[in-house]
């Protein structure tokens, strides 16, 4: 079984990328794109921050989203910290308990270009983790330019949250945020996907050693490039964390091909990874943390 924990719907066609000149795949697209590569299940992700929006979709969106295929989509809500007051001290609890009342397994993709520490932000997370939701972030390099919460070189930003909310599940995603797998990683490269071997002393293996409530999201080319740049140091990668990594393709449209399918299916074909740690990552730990309730 494969589940995937990122990808992105529209409810309806709209305004056009101006990255790709596409737009999100429709519903029934995303289950027909899912087919053929052999994915379960998937997170649809909801996008209500204005930073680098070509549409918005709603919460409201995705639900109506994974109605359509409730056997195939997994609905995420999202919210913005700038929502409600535009204040730290703005009240999220009634959104957040509507729609995980209403079936939402998490929230997510949050990218509001604002610091991780900016008092708005931490308001929202002491919320979602007073809800229990595990939380998608992506990490922008710069405030303007860009999509993501915004942290420094070795993710100093990200630790200080990690240590503050112990209990809210952080699903890391982006260039930004996994290019910091190795220790050698400069200021420029930071939103690339880093070639070449990894070197010791890289952030994100550090805080995956210290703060258990960090999760990897192995969407996208960065989560791609993250486990396979340095195959050998990514098998033991995802050996030791088998626990906290999530099989994931950030599909968004219908002609898309991800490399994350085959190349798992490759690590099993090869025995490049134990039976344990795929069965883990390739579903069993996102029925865990999203509660599916699905059995073996």
């Amino acid at each position: 079984m494969f589940i995937d924990c990122h990808v992105h719907v529209t409810l309806t066609q709209s305004v056009k990328r101006n990255s790709n000149d596409k737009t999100y795949a429709t519903p029934p697209e995303m289950v027909e794109v899912m087919d053929k590569f052999g994915i379960d299940k998937a997170v649809c992700l909801a996008g209500v921050s204005p930073e680098c929006r070509h549409r918005f979709v709603t919460p409201e969106d995705v639900l109506a989203i994974c109605e359509q295929f409730p056997d195939r989509l997994i609905p995420f809500c999202n919210l913005d910290p700038r929502m409600d007051t535009n204040s730290p001290k703005a009240d999220f609890s009634k959104f957040l308990q509507y729609y995980k009342e209403a079936g939402c397994k998490g929230v997510g993709e949050f990218v509001p270009n604002l610091p991780f520490d900016d008092p708005m932000v931490l308001n929202l997370f002491a919320q979602v983790e007073e809800a229990e939701l595990p939380l998608t972030f992506h990490v922008a390099p710069k405030i303007g330019g860009f999509y993501g919460l915004y942290d420094e070189l070795g993710l100093p930003r990200l630790e200080k949250v990690l240590k503050q909310f112990p209990n809210l599940i952080f699903l890391g995603h982006s260039q930004p945020f996994w290019a910091e797998m190795s220790g050698d990683l400069k200021e420029e490269e930071r939103n690339t996907y880093p070639k070449g071997p990894i070197r010791p002393g890289g952030a994100v293996p550090r805080l995956f050693a210290e703060y258990p409530n960090l999760h990897g999201d192995l969407s996208a080319g960065s989560g791609h490039n993250a486990i396979s740049r340095d195959p050998e140091f990514g098998y033991r990668f995802m050996e030791e964390f088998q626990d906290r990594l999530l099989f994931g393709t950030d599909l968004t449209a219908i002609d898309q091909n991800p490399e994350q399918p085959a190349y798992f299916r490759e690590l099993k074909e090869k025995s490049l990874l134990s039976d344990e740690a795929f069965e883990k990552i390739t579903w069993r730990n996102a029925n865990g943390i999203l509660g599916l309730g699905i059995q073996a």
